[in-house]
């Protein structure tokens, strides 16, 4: 949520940030407009009720005579007051809504365009040559029995699957490995719920622009995440954190639920999209100051855990037009895919300023000065299923094993998958 004085205040500069994101300035003036009857209202509300009480008690230190007339005039302004609250009530909710769809002002260094217009800032490890046919990483996998597609899909339906044998522990390795690289830098490991409330839907941001991506439970009106980003940045809601606390940094590992609509061809083969993945997400509460320092550091420990993988990818400042809501700026790394013979995002990490603080009402109590908004971050560490595919393609072998990286060898206990070990 974005500051409302930004609004009344300062319009221009607020309409011209927005365009950069394709946000419909008839719209921005529309919700002016109503801000501006709701606050009418609400000093109408608050003269009418004050109106009220006067008569109210005027009517007990009136004369005999005049009471019936004063408690007449005292009737009309009850109904006034009902309807003038009814009015504020009805404006209040739509308000809030429209309010609610409004993004995040983008960052001045975030590049403009629209999605495929990211730039790409650097790339990192070595792109992968192969002397014989690729393979891809459902043909690896099934070979090894270590996935099966068929069977989930007559579980669960379509995007989704079962890793198993050397593909479940492999799961299992990168994510042990992905937590310690973060401990390392100093996030506390977390292992959050999945199932939250409106409020921590709303909270982050994910709600109501990505309501259609999101499983809704049919009885309790849980959601399912599909990040622990979610949880995470709800669980400072509605605190007051002491600036000296700040930094606070979590590394959550979660599994995650999406609506993947998808595209066609390769997207949806395999575990690419699914609706169920597992994921270690960073998060980050910090002073506004530090924000930008933050969402580099953010993408520095991104970077390392790939190229601790072996991976060849590169880094990709997104363009305003295809930021989420809640993002100011972003930060891909679409590692290289031999398989498909293209880069495809597996990290990114946002800096979101303080529109999730706002909503969540997660403040900085400083020792002089007024209290801030804290400025929250979130950045994927590994995306288990992406990670697996960029990690068996980069390194799959002509018989169909798979190197393991060195740095992961400690974690799965051998240096070959779907092979003979090798120690």
């Amino acid at each position: 949520m974005i500051d409302l004085r930004l609004l009344r205040d300062d319009f221009e500069s607020l309409a011209t940030a927005l365009a950069r994101r394709g946000y419909d300035r008839d719209e921005l003036l529309a919700l002016r407009e109503l801000d501006e009857r709701r606050r009418s209202l609400i000093a109408e509300v608050d003269r009418a009720r004050a109106d009220q009480r006067n008569a109210s008690r005027s009517i007990g230190r009136a004369a005999p005579d005049d009471r019936p007339a004063l408690i007449a005039a005292a009737a009309e302004l009850k109904t006034e007051v009902a309807d003038l609250e009814k009015q504020l009530a009805e404006v209040e909710r739509e308000h809030a809504h429209r309010f609610a769809a409004v993004p995040n002002l983008p960052h001045p260094d975030a590049p403009d365009g629209q999605e495929g217009d990211g730039v790409v800032l650097r790339t990192f490890g070595d792109e992968p040559g192969f002397d014989f046919p690729v393979r891809d990483h459902v043909e690896l996998l099934e070979a090894a029995d270590a996935l099966d597609l068929a069977r989930a899909a007559k579980v669960s339906g379509a995007r989704f699957a079962y890793l198993k044998g050397e593909g479940a522990l492999l799961e299992f390795a990168l994510v042990r490995y992905a937590i310690d690289v973060a401990m390392r830098h100093g996030h506390t490991p977390v292992i959050p719920p999945v199932l939250v409330r409106e409020e921590a839907m709303y909270g982050t941001g994910f709600l109501p622009t990505d309501e259609q991506q999101i499983f809704l439970t049919r009885d309790d009106d849980y959601y399912l995440v599909g990040t622990s980003e979610v949880p995470l940045a709800a669980l400072h809601m509605d605190e007051l954190l002491d600036e000296q606390q700040l930094p606070i940094r979590y590394v959550g590992y979660s599994p995650c639920f999406r609506r993947e609509a998808g595209t066609h061809g390769k997207d949806t083969r395999g575990i690419l999209r699914v609706h169920q993945f597992e994921k270690v997400e960073l998060f980050s509460f910090v002073h506004p100051d530090l924000a930008d320092a933050e969402h580099e550091r953010i993408l520095g420990i991104e970077e390392e855990i790939f190229t601790g993988l072996g991976v060849h990818a590169q880094v990709v400042d997104i363009p305003v037009g295809d930021l989420g809501a809640s993002a100011a700026r972003k930060f891909d790394i679409e590692a290289w895919l031999p398989g498909q013979a293209a880069y495809r995002e597996v990290t990114s990490c946002s800096n979101t300023t303080d529109y999730q603080a706002r909503r969540l009402k997660a403040r900085i109590r400083r020792r002089e000065g007024d209290n801030l908004l804290v400025h929250t971050l979130n950045g994927t560490a590994l995306a288990v299923q992406r990670a697996i595919i960029a990690l068996v393609e980069t390194h799959q072998r002509e018989d169909g094993s798979v190197a393991v990286p060195e740095p992961l060898q400690p974690y799965l206990g051998r240096e070959v998958l779907f092979g003979s070990p090798e120690w």
